[in-house]
């Protein structure tokens, strides 16, 4: 694994020296440097607790994972339990946008969880659909009542289709399983997303249709939405606009020029970040892509092939003058919008059994402080990921950051320590602009760029393409699985 990292660091190599940065600083700004991950180890290992506490994971993804192999590192006696229905919980979700662009297959996504469970560790393949915090205890859907002195909540999020008309029948879907009522629904009315993973291969064959059409010179309309909720990587609907732009500029024939292509974003911005904001602007402007803020998609006309909006802006109302302040009014608007290719980012919410539990909150999300990222009622439950109610942070590369601190803040706890560590809201976003360029977004809580590399960090580059196409899988696979980066 070690030799795979290092092989594929040689591609970037030269580039990196072209930017003043050499391999060394590239390794040790990636969290990559330890020996016990470039290299095989044979040191003594220093637990840091030797208490005994059993610990149930809800969750068997990414943040669940590595969270549980973390703990297996730093326990020297555990007692851990991982809860997950799926057996292929596990796979590498960043790809699917490669998916989408026939850069990958979904092969090529995929890996066999129970290859990645610490040794040691006990899993058991249901779902939990009872929280009892009270009483320290989960009940599954066989009817199994597990107990725990500590519980980590790491369970993701699901897409909710439910709130679109039209595509109500889809229901809620994880981004691995069962995808047969969602192709079948997304089929009849001709929409696509890369939000899930079976869905993200239709989307390649659809995406290479529409491109044929417009190379023969059809007239194509194709638009790209962002909901109304907190979503699994927030760049993922402008990647596959960038994606599929480059596509049509390899299909030639004025693929390209018979293409209008529009991004219908629920908020006021494209990016959250200033900085970002104002470099994906910029990038818009020089591909053509037209943009309509204020929309959320609230229906799917499948027979017209027509997606339907929420239009929303704010206007003045009253003026208030103990505030000294105009009220504000919210109006509305539908707007229809006829498409050839339709892509969703569809809304998501904590799964049900979970949000409208006693460990949920009225947003559906499971509330933790957002820094030592402990349930705010609960001290001994702890989340992360998808579900975890933070500003920010549903990437896998914020997840890196947060399950080093559950971990820590765990072993504190059942020490009876105050806890320490702090989550600053890390979040990474390589944005793919090209296939061979990504933009690569870093953030915290400061809502400022944070780059790790002496780089501009709004520029778009072949070295964070490399990093995107060969690092960060196996650093995924090798480093987080097992609880080492």
């Amino acid at each position: 694994m070690g030799n795979e990292i290092l092989k594929n660091l040689e591609k970037i190599d030269k580039e990196l020296h072209e930017n003043g940065l050499s391999r060394r600083d590239a390794i040790k700004l990636l969290g990559l440097g330890s020996s016990s991950l470039l290299l095989s180890s044979t040191t003594s290992k220093v637990y840091a607790s030797s208490k005994k506490a059993k610990i149930l994971i809800i969750g068997g993804g990414l943040a669940g994972i590595s969270t549980a192999a973390k703990l297996s590192n730093m326990l020297e006696n555990p007692d851990i339990t991982i809860v997950e229905p799926n057996k292929h919980s596990v796979s590498y979700q960043p790809g699917n946008t490669f998916i989408c662009a026939g850069l990958y297959e979904k092969k090529d996504v995929m890996y066999n969880t129970a290859d990645y469970i610490p040794a040691g560790v006990k899993i058991i393949y249901d779902k939990a659909v009872e929280f009892n915090p009270e009483a320290n205890s989960v009940g599954l859907s066989n009817g199994t009542i597990l107990k725990y002195d500590f519980m980590v909540v790491a369970a993701g999020l699901v897409f909710d289709f439910t709130k679109i008309k039209g595509l109500e029948e889809a229901g809620d879907m994880y981004t691995l399983g069962d995808s047969t009522k969602l192709l079948k629904v997304l089929a009849s009315a001709g929409a696509n997303t890369i939000y899930n993973t079976d869905a993200a291969v239709v989307t390649w064959r659809n995406m290479q249709r529409v491109i044929s059409e417009a190379k023969n010179g059809k007239k194509i309309n194709a638009i790209f939405t962002h909901p109304n909720t907190a979503i699994k990587c927030g760049g993922a609907p402008k990647k596959i606009m960038y994606l599929m732009n480059a596509r049509l500029n390899e299909a030639g024939q004025n693929a390209r020029a018979n293409t209008t292509m529009t991004f219908y974003p629920n908020g006021n911005r494209l990016f959250g970040v200033k900085e970002y904001n104002e470099a994906i602007l910029k990038q818009f402007k020089a591909r053509d892509f037209k943009y309509n803020y204020g929309h959320n998609l609230i229906e799917v006309d499948a027979k017209n092939k027509t997606a339907i909006f929420d239009h929303h802006w704010q206007i003045k109302g009253e003026y208030d003058e103990d505030l000294e302040e105009f009220d504000m009014i919210t109006k509305h608007e539908k707007v229809h919008v006829p498409y050839d290719f339709l892509h969703i980012a569809p809304p998501a919410k904590a799964p049900d059994e979970i949000g409208n539990s006693p460990i949920g909150s009225a947003n559906g999300w499971v509330p933790v402080n957002k820094e030592t990222l402990q349930h705010v009622t609960y001290k001994n439950i702890f989340s992360l990921g998808d579900i975890a109610a933070v500003p920010l942070g549903k990437t896998g590369g914020s997840v890196r950051k947060q399950y080093k601190v559950v971990c820590d803040n765990l072993i504190s706890a059942i020490e009876g320590k105050k806890l320490k560590a702090k989550y600053d809201g890390y979040t990474v976003c390589p944005i793919i602009t090209d296939i061979g360029k990504v933009m690569l977004a870093e953030f915290d809580w400061s809502m400022k760029p944070t780059p790790s590399f002496p780089l501009d960090p709004t520029k778009e580059r072949y070295i964070w393409w490399l990093l995107k196409a060969y690092i960060l899988k196996p650093m995924t696979q090798h480093g987080m699985l097992e609880g080492r980066v």
